[in-house]
């Protein structure tokens, strides 16, 4: 069942210059898809458009069968909750004046009224944080501290722990592991995956590393200059039938 499409969305940085060029897609409930591609490709842009975070020129955006492309913030707010994202940076994610469990607590007191969690449980503040550390594979103490304070797979696993705090349906994860040293690389996957499988989500899984989207991904979305020139399912990744850009790629991961 499709949780998210997206249907010739279009997006203009400026009246001749543009990002996102009529891209149509769909995401499954509890599905891990891939975009891949360049960096400047547009990859990023389109996760904040159908994020509502940036607005769209034309198109159309599906969560859950609805229409939210033109949403004002009010109707908007309670689709926020669904769907979260985690960005490359953690340290520009993450406020530097905030103790770890003060940015872990923010999305829940933001959307309490709109809660109902099934997989964590809010008896105290302490509580709440504790198990959200431990389903990110933390120890406790870290709740106490700063980001500065961390290593820097410390903080992606810190901005893991506040998107799933809310119990969302989507998570957008933006170049997750580009900042990361490849042992912290590879158990920031193996970590995704089992939250997915666990937690029930679904995720845009956005990398320039093809052999990262393959590991985690079900199927595969190519952009190539704010266009998407391939999509197929994982096990498709070497057909003959491939677009030439995606046979590159193929060549040097």
């Amino acid at each position: 069942m499709s949780l998210l499409t997206i249907k010739e969305l279009t997006k203009f940085y400026q009246a001749d210059k543009v990002a996102v060029d009529h891209v149509s897609f769909h995401l499954n409930k509890g599905e891990c898809l891939g975009l891949v591609g360049e960096s400047g490709c547009g990859k990023s842009t389109l996760a904040r458009c159908l994020l509502r975070i940036e607005p769209i020129d034309s198109g159309s955006i599906f969560f859950e069968n609805e229409a939210i492309e033109n949403l004002h913030a009010r109707n908007l707010f309670p689709y926020r909750k669904k769907m979260q994202i985690v960005f490359q940076n953690p340290t520009a994610a993450l406020n530097p004046k905030l103790k770890v469990k003060d940015s872990l607590i923010d999305p829940f007191i933001q959307f309490k009224k709109e809660l109902s969690l099934s997989h964590f449980s809010y008896t105290s503040t302490d509580a709440f944080v504790k198990q959200l550390l431990e389903a990110v594979e933390l120890p406790a103490d870290l709740a106490h501290k700063y980001p500065h304070e961390l290593s820097g797979g410390q903080r992606q696993r810190v901005t893991i722990a506040r998107a799933i705090s809310i119990e969302p349906e989507l998570i957008v994860l933006d170049e997750p592991t580009a900042s990361l040293d490849v042992i912290s690389q590879k158990a920031v996957l193996t970590l995704l995956t089992e939250l997915r499988e666990t937690l029930n989500l679904s995720y845009l899984f956005i990398s320039h590393d093809l052999a990262a989207v393959s590991q985690m991904c079900q199927r595969i979305l190519v952009m190539k200059e704010c266009r998407l020139v391939d999509q197929f399912n994982t096990d498709r990744l070497f057909d003959n039938e491939r677009h030439s850009y995606t046979k590159e790629l193929i060549s040097i991961f």
